[in-house]
């Protein structure tokens, strides 16, 4: 995974871990479904881009 990808989905998920956080904080459930959308959205960008990392690596080691 690139480390700039790897900031981007990192940063996503902690913005929307503490959106969430405040949002149940405050009372306010849009805030805590807009930040766990936004924590999920994270966790999928990593996750594909370790998808992506795991298949170089296959496709490396099958490679002559």
């Amino acid at each position: 995974m690139s480390a700039n990808k790897k900031i981007k989905a990192k940063a996503e998920q902690v913005k929307g871990k503490t959106k969430e956080g405040v949002g149940r904080a405050l009372g306010n459930e849009e805030m805590t479904i807009k930040g766990h959308a936004e924590k999920s959205k994270g966790d999928l960008r990593e996750a594909k881009e370790k998808a992506k990392g795991s298949a170089r690596k296959v496709k490396d080691a099958l490679e002559p």
